[in-house]
């Protein structure tokens, strides 16, 4: 097969429809020879009956029903491990990322002869000026704690060649950050600029993009831990000649100093350092034990398909 196109459904039921008919057009201007790969992540609206009813009408549509929400990245790599054809568009169902970019991706990945993927990038950040803000500050905060620095304004959007999936779709972690597996895949990309739309509400709210940074920098780099590690090492270094300053000056000018004040805020200082600290440890214990229980990424409930 020529072509895959991938993309997943979660609340995606105002979308479906349109996104079939546009994202099929732009197919065929390619190829007769290609695929749409619907991947339900437990949506819990009426998309997978929609999706359903799209694969009982057209063969070429491929619907993968999730048991239940794994979330948007474990079901996109459940979609490209799904995905056998010789290129995989994959690209998000509510057509915030237009499905006409498939015919501009093909013309730039064709274009030059050792590429593996095109992807798309912001042109710039869709929202207010919080959201930009948050958006910029993300990607700064990211960069600065890990080794993997991941494009500014990455977005889902991209074509690829098989070579490419069968090897980004090799990585077996569980805590799957979508960006970070694409850059540590390597390969020949290039970035193309893409006016995302705004159609639909996001679905990550202000704590769920803190939640989001926590996780991809702690799925990607040890930093944080050296950060505290010299950060204590520091202070214990400071505190280690404080003393020996009030030692000194208790023996040759006998001052001493007190004070019920200082003494609390030393106490409520440290006290919470030591705690963000041992909170830090816990996010990495954590991810170790959900990557040594080796859970499989998702479960499929059902694949209607006409090969299935």
């Amino acid at each position: 097969m020529t072509l895959s196109i991938v993309t997943t459904l979660y609340k995606s039921s105002p979308y479906i429809d349109e996104f079939y008919t546009r994202i099929s057009k732009e197919a065929v201007k390619i190829t007769e020879d290609y695929e749409i790969i619907l991947v339900d992540d437990g949506s819990p609206d009426d998309s997978l009956q929609k999706a359903v009813a799209l694969y009982e009408k057209d063969s070429k549509v491929k619907v993968i029903e999730l048991s239940r929400n794994f979330g948007h990245h474990k079901a996109i790599m459940t979609g490209l491990s799904h995905a056998k054809s010789e290129f995989v568009f994959l690209i998000d169902s509510d057509l915030e990322e237009e499905p006409e970019l498939l015919g501009k991706f093909w013309e730039a990945l064709h274009k030059e002869k050792e590429l593996d993927v095109v992807y798309g990038v912001q042109e710039s950040r869709k929202g207010g000026w919080f959201e930009k803000w948050s958006g910029d500050m993300f990607y700064k905060t990211f960069n600065y704690f890990s080794g993997i620095k991941i494009p500014k304004n990455f977005l889902t959007v991209r074509l690829m060649s098989q070579n490419y999936v069968e090897n980004l779709t090799s990585f077996e972690e569980k805590e799957v950050v979508f960006s970070i597996l694409t850059v540590l895949t390597g390969f020949n990309s290039k970035a193309f600029e893409v006016n995302k739309l705004e159609h639909s509400p996001t679905t990550y709210s202000t704590f769920a993009k803190i939640k989001l940074l926590f996780n991809v920098i702690t799925a990607s780099s040890a930093r944080p831990l050296w950060l505290a590690f010299n950060l204590g090492f520091c202070i214990t270094l400071a505190s280690v000649f404080y003393i020996i300053y009030l030692i000194y000056r208790k023996i040759f000018y006998g001052i001493v100093i007190d004070g019920w004040t200082s003494v609390m805020v030393s106490i409520a200082f440290f006290g919470g350092l030591i705690i963000l600290f041992l909170g830090i440890i816990g996010i990495y214990l954590a991810k170790i034990f959900t990557e040594v229980k080796n859970r499989p990424l998702t479960i499929i409930k059902k694949i209607h398909s006409l090969g299935k």
